[in-house]
């Protein structure tokens, strides 16, 4: 399958990020898109912008050359699959499943070998960056796949993202993105100590950081999570939440676990953002744990 035979994608999942990727799919008028979400009035403004709505998900895959699933974990992916829904048994031939979830690398391996099975390509595509990078179509999209799929799922992956990286084979997609993560949460635990501390001895947080971006302690979480979030007390919601933000961090220790690897910067992360949930702070700004340092 081409580009050009690609008459028809499905869409599951129109949540903060699904539905604006959706939306820059529809972009491309020479192929259909059909949504379905738990939602109905997302599914009706998904329709409102020239989409069509499945009648369930089973429709969804009776009708689409591509599939391409955005939840919220592995275990809603799993759940989908493998679960009461039963979608695996659901794959045709020579279809496209894409899933743009952050989901385990393991599971992401065991739905290329069933897809497989059924004469079928699979690709993991976790993205990266914001509600707003969704919007304009600038995500970072790392994919795991064959080379052959990743170049037949790009002109798609194109509409919905900026940067897209072709990571290895599949899992690996989740694996940067999980350790890309896992760096960002760390990350933001210094920051946190570091403006506590700065708080402490009687100087702005702002400054600090401000001057910290002329120095080596320079990087994006502190250009954006430090100085945009943490100077400011600004943790807002939605956005990438504290319990999402330990979601993805789970997937880490469960490597960390799985491979004999001490975490110790991912212990300590898990540590602050689970007392911020405890605290009521799980559905804002995950750098809120700033807050919750003792």
């Amino acid at each position: 399958m081409s580009d050009k035979r690609i008459k028809s994608i499905g869409f599951i999942g129109l949540g903060v990020m699904g539905s604006s990727m959706s939306k820059n799919l529809l972009k491309n008028k020479s192929w259909k898109v059909i949504v379905k979400d738990l939602h109905y009035e997302k599914e009706k403004e998904l329709e409102s912008y020239g989409a069509s709505i499945a009648l369930d998900l089973e429709d969804i895959f009776n009708k689409s050359d591509v599939i391409i699933t955005c939840l919220p974990g592995g275990n809603f992916v799993n759940d989908l699959y493998f679960g009461k829904s039963n979608l695996i048994s659901e794959v045709k031939p020579n279809q496209y499943i894409i899933d743009m979830s952050t989901s385990q690398p393991d599971l992401m391996v065991e739905l290329d070998k069933k897809i497989n099975e059924q004469g079928s390509f699979f690709a993991d595509a976790p993205i990266a960056r914001t509600r707003q990078a969704a919007v304009d179509g600038t995500l970072a999209i790392m994919v795991g796949s064959d080379l052959q799929t990743y170049k037949i799922i790009l002109p798609i992956l194109e509409y919905m993202g900026k940067d897209i990286m072709h990571c290895g084979k599949v899992g690996s997609g989740q694996l940067t993105k999980i350790m890309n993560n896992m760096i960002l949460f760390e990350t933001v635990v210094a920051l946190s100590e570091a403006a506590t501390i700065t708080e402490k001895y009687g100087m702005k947080v702002e400054a600090l950081f401000e001057n910290i971006t002329k120095c080596s302690g320079d990087s994006f979480a502190l250009r954006n999570h430090g100085l945009k979030s943490i100077a400011k007390e600004n943790y807002p919601s939605p956005a990438f939440s504290t319990e999402y933000a330990l979601k993805d961090l789970s997937y880490a220790l469960e490597l960390g676990k799985k491979h004999n690897v001490s975490l110790p910067g991912a212990e300590a992360a898990e540590i602050l953002l689970k007392k911020s949930i405890e605290n009521g702070d799980k559905d804002l700004y995950f750098p809120v744990i700033k807050r919750n340092l003792s």
